[in-house]
């Protein structure tokens, strides 16, 4: 399967006439229906059903479609934004992160970043698991996360260790003071990311299950915005790194554990190779913001 043939299979989804479609695409009509049946072969079933009246999509072609439209779009852009970079001369770089990150130094590693202009910056939002995946295929070239991979292809560093905090919602008995685990694990839990796993969720569900604690997970969210709305509508508590606090809401209270040694570590991931000039220009701004973060 070829680009080309997304693209005839979406002319002829939205036009819902090959006739049309084929004019759209600047071809014959025999060739483009050769085109979609061929398609249609390949993925095992039919994607349109014919009527004297035209096409219709079926429930694998809709679903297909919406798919195919995505791909193309992805594509387009990327095509676009590569022709933008080679006009402008500019280095690119890829930054990747996990959104509890995006409260402390990042937001001025980036400020720094971006005042130089022959950097183009790409930031994106992913899981440690996934910025592992996005380093090795050259998508990215340098993570911010929270969970320790084991890779051949990738090293990571320990910036600083975070300590975890409990967000309940504001007038929670256990809100009054710093609650332990043992009293936590008597509330529903909400935990994030639900998907892609092994994520914070699983450092989360470690941290009871090494002290032979139970918990009842009430929800998985897949984004920490969601994990806090949740606990302000009186569903449950969730632990967050400490710098989430401020992410300041009227009905959620945060509170420091009573194990007050319990951390996550904030991780920056990058290809094991040697590294370029441009990230070693990365790295010695990186390194007075750890600095000033460990110092308090």
């Amino acid at each position: 399967m070829e680009l080309r043939h997304l693209r005839y299979f979406c002319a002829v989804a939205e036009e819902l006439n090959l006739t049309r479609a084929a004019q759209r695409m600047h071809m014959a009509q025999p060739p483009l229906t050769r085109q979609i049946k061929q398609l249609e072969a390949e993925l095992g079933t039919a994607l349109f059903r014919r009527h004297t009246r035209g096409l219709v999509l079926t429930p694998t072609g809709q679903f297909f479609y919406e798919h195919a439209l995505q791909i193309l779009e992805k594509v387009d852009t990327t095509v676009a934004a590569t022709r933008r970079l080679a006009r402008s001369g500019k280095q690119l770089l890829g930054i990747g992160f996990v959104p509890s990150i995006f409260y402390s130094e990042l937001p001025v590693l980036i400020r720094q970043l971006r005042q130089k202009e022959d950097i183009e910056l790409t930031l994106s939002e992913l899981t440690t698991i996934q910025q592992v995946q996005a380093l090795k295929a050259g998508r990215i070239d340098i993570g911010f996360g929270r969970l320790r991979i084991d890779d051949p292809e990738v090293e990571q560093e320990v910036l600083f260790d975070e300590p975890i905090i409990a967000a309940l919602p504001r007038g929670h008995a256990l809100a009054q003071s710093p609650p332990t685990l043992a009293q936590l694990a008597e509330v529903p839990l909400i935990v994030y990311p639900g998907t892609p796993r092994p994520s914070y969720a699983d450092v989360v569900l470690g941290l009871f299950r090494r002290r032979g604690l139970k918990v009842t997970v009430i929800q998985e969210a897949n984004e920490l915005q969601t994990a806090i709305g949740l606990v302000a509508s009186e569903m449950g508590f969730t632990l967050v790194p400490e710098q989430v606090k401020r992410l300041q809401r009227d009905d959620i209270a945060y509170v420091p554990l009573a194990e007050g040694h319990i951390t996550s570590p904030i991780l920056c991931s990058r290809r094991r190779e040697p590294p370029s000039e441009l990230l070693c220009h990365v790295d010695a701004l990186l390194r007075p913001l750890v600095d000033r973060h460990r110092q308090g």
